[in-house]
């Protein structure tokens, strides 16, 4: 969406010392347009912004933009993927203070909630899961929702905001935002939005249980390979949230990608065919190993704890001297339980959050 149109119109600009040589004056002026097109979005809530940032101000983002270091690359198996991710975006270079200065601002919070209709807020300091993101030939990321609780300050995670930084992009090179109504659903009966990540385009998208996203593989041409996917990600977080809104605690929820359409019977395997057949099982693979391996530590807990239930007599009302009625252990106990059952029947599930939620019960944090 172009803003020059509307920003001549700028009767609502909220343009102020700490904004104005960060964003562009134009998304103030464009604010209550902005929250129409983001209310009104599928196949969730969001809005996309072209020209977010000042123009030369997005240029020095770029020009500080961190080198790929294969440190800040580990994935979820503990492996050097294609990703790499730098939370601590003050160390980066004075582009990127004067940035987190604003985005931690009351304006700006202001500007984002008004767009969004989202009041109250609050910055995440720790920038858990954001900073700055790089993502290179090969890499994709899988349908998803994001975890719902903050693991510090156990707020509710409530906005992605995401700004690009690539000169050159094209959908047919993946690496495009996908949002899903139901990435369960074949590719043919779901609605899928691709968005292509460009320079200085901004998208903020509610994260809700239903705000699936994600991009296909990277796969660049021969004479692109230099370039890599980079963004600048930043989450906002409120301290309550409406009760219809609010799910059990959880990490980030993963869907794996379905079947390409063309693998149909009769197809002769080329031996690209057969590599993307691998991945796929092989990510499949992974997945479980990993979903077992929570499922045996839940047990090990479980087991932790009815130890220590046992050693309560029946005339103390606390657990460890802590006040903590007997019954309502035990009742966390079944709930767990109840979890580990619904992980046994689920591979789509990475789930460590019951057990830091029972823990800090017991350790009364």
């Amino acid at each position: 969406m172009e803003l020059a149109g509307i920003a001549a119109n700028g009767n609502n600009l909220k343009q102020t010392s700490d904004l104005s040589a960060v964003l562009s004056p134009a998304v103030a002026a464009a604010a209550s347009y902005l929250q129409k097109q983001f209310s009104e979005a599928r196949p969730f809530r969001h809005v996309v912004i072209e020209n977010f940032f000042d123009a030369s101000f997005c240029q020095r983002l770029c020009s500080e933009f961190p080198d790929f270091d294969t440190r800040a690359a580990l994935n979820e198996n503990g492996e050097i993927g294609g990703k790499a991710t730098q939370e601590k975006i003050h160390k980066l270079g004075p582009g990127f203070c004067r940035l987190d200065e604003v985005v931690q601002s009351q304006p700006f919070r202001e500007l984002i909630g008004e767009i969004t209709g989202i009041p109250n807020l609050q910055y995440d300091p720790h920038y858990f899961g954001g900073g700055t993101h790089e993502n290179r030939h090969g890499q994709d990321l899988d349908p998803h929702v994001d975890f719902n609780f903050h693991p510090i300050s156990r707020q509710h995670r409530r906005l992605n905001l995401i700004v690009y930084l690539n000169p050159e992009w094209l959908d047919q090179w993946g690496g495009s935002l996908q949002l899903h109504k139901d990435p369960y659903l074949e590719p043919s009966q779901d609605e899928i939005v691709t968005l292509t990540p460009l320079m200085n385009r901004c998208v903020i998208f509610e994260t809700t249980e239903k705000s699936w996203h994600g991009f296909a593989r990277i796969n660049l041409p021969q004479d692109k390979q230099q370039l890599s996917r980079k963004s600048f990600a930043l989450y906002y977080y409120t301290d309550t949230r409406p009760a219809d809104e609010t799910a059990e605690e959880h990490s980030t929820v993963y869907v794996e990608r379905h079947m390409p359409d063309r693998f149909r019977a009769g197809l002769t395997l080329a031996e690209a065919d057969l590599l993307e057949l691998r991945i796929l099982f092989a990510r499949r693979d992974q997945h479980m190993r990993r979903l077992y391996g929570n499922i045996q530590h839940l047990y090990g807990e479980t087991n932790r704890l009815r130890q220590q239930l046992s050693r309560i007599s029946t005339e103390e009302t606390a657990v460890d001297a802590q006040d903590v009625p007997l019954d309502q252990a035990q009742q966390l106990i079944q709930q767990l339980r109840i979890r580990i059952r619904e992980l046994e029947q689920s591979t789509s599930w990475r789930i460590t959050a019951p057990l830091r939620a029972i823990k800090r019960i017991f350790q009364g944090s």
